[in-house]
C-alpha cells in the first residue's frame, strides 16, 4: 500500500510543472527543478551560469503549451500583426483615418444620417444612459458611503481630458451630431477615449462588487449598444472605445489600490478611515 501511494506521489505533476517527491514531504523536488531548467513561476537559477533557455528541454515546451494557452494563443498573434504592420499600406496623409468599426456600422450610419429623428431618439436615450451612470456613481459614495467608484471617475476623466488635449484628433467627416446628445448642442469633446464607455466599465465593476448582478449586465448590454451607436454617429473612433473599456478596468484598480492605502495609513496613525 505504501508503495503503491509513494510511486503515485512521485508521479503526480505539480501545477508548477515539478513532480512530487515521496521524501520531500510535499514539497518541491529542487533536483527536479534544477535538471528541467525552467521554473514555472518564479525566478530561474542561473547560478551555474546558464541562461534559463539553455536548459529547456522539449518537456519543457510541451508544458508550456499545454498549461498555458492564452499567452500561446496572444503569441500567435502577436507573431500574425508583426507581419501585418511590416507590410501593411499606410493611409496617405489626404485619406480620412481608417477604422473598422466604422466599415461595419456603414449601413446603421446611412440610416442615422438620412432618419434625423431617429438619431436624435438615440440621442436622447444615450444622454439618459449617461445620466445613469453618473447619479450611481456619484450616489455610492454621498449615499451609499463607498468612495471607490466616484475616485475612479474622477481618476479617468482627469487623464482623458490630459491625453484628449495633448493628442486632438480629427473630428470623423461623416459625423452626425444632435441636439439631444451629451454633450449637449453638437459642443466640442474629446475624441480619445470614450468618457461614455470608461464611465459605464467603473459602474459596472462597482455593481459586481456589491453582487448586483442583473443591474451589472443591463449595463454592459447597454454599453455595448452605446457603443455601435457611437461608431455609426462617427462620434468616437474604435480605438476611442477599446481604450474607454481599458481605462474604466484600469482606474477602477487604481482607485482600490488608493482606498486601501489611505485605509493602512488612516489605521497606522489612529485616524478616521476613508469610506
Amino acid at each position: 500500500m505504501k508503495t503503491a501511494e509513494a510511486t503515485a506521489a512521485t508521479t503526480t505533476v505539480l501545477s508548477r510543472g515539478y513532480k512530487r517527491s515521496p521524501k520531500s514531504n510535499g514539497k518541491v523536488n529542487g533536483t527536479a527543478a534544477k535538471k528541467t531548467g525552467v521554473n514555472h513561476g518564479n525566478g530561474g537559477d542561473i547560478s551555474n551560469g546558464k541562461a534559463s533557455f539553455m536548459k529547456w528541454t522539449l518537456d519543457d515546451v510541451v508544458y508550456v503549451a499545454k498549461y498555458h494557452r492564452l499567452p500561446c494563443f496572444f503569441a500567435a498573434w502577436f507573431l500574425f500583426f508583426i507581419y501585418v504592420e511590416y507590410t501593411l499600406r499606410m493611409v496617405p496623409d489626404s485619406s480620412p483615418p481608417f477604422d473598422l468599426g466604422f466599415v461595419v456600422t456603414r449601413s446603421f450610419h446611412r440610416a442615422l444620417a438620412s432618419w434625423p429623428e431617429l438619431n436624435s431618439l438615440l440621442a436622447a436615450l444615450n444622454t439618459v444612459f449617461v445620466a445613469m451612470q453618473s447619479v450611481y456613481i456619484i450616489g455610492t459614495w454621498v449615499v451609499e458611503g463607498r468612495p471607490r467608484a466616484t475616485i475612479s471617475a474622477l481618476f479617468m476623466f482627469t487623464c482623458r481630458g490630459i491625453l484628449g488635449y495633448s493628442t486632438q484628433l480629427p473630428l470623423p467627416q461623416e459625423f452626425v451630431g444632435s441636439g439631444m446628445d451629451f454633450p449637449v448642442g453638437n459642443v466640442s469633446f474629446f475624441l480619445f477615449y470614450s468618457g461614455h464607455v470608461a464611465g459605464s466599465v467603473i459602474a459596472s465593476l462597482d455593481m459586481r462588487r456589491m453582487q448586483r448582478w442583473e443591474l451589472a449586465w443591463l449595463f454592459d448590454i447597454l454599453n455595448v449598444l452605446q457603443a455601435v451607436r457611437l461608431l455609426g454617429t462617427r462620434g468616437h473612433y474604435t480605438i476611442d472605445l477599446a481604450v474607454g473599456v481599458g481605462a474604466g478596468i484600469l482606474f477602477d484598480s487604481l482607485a482600490g489600490k488608493y482606498i486601501e492605502s489611505r485605509r493602512k495609513s488612516a489605521v497606522a496613525s489612529g485616524t478616521m478611515k476613508l469610506g
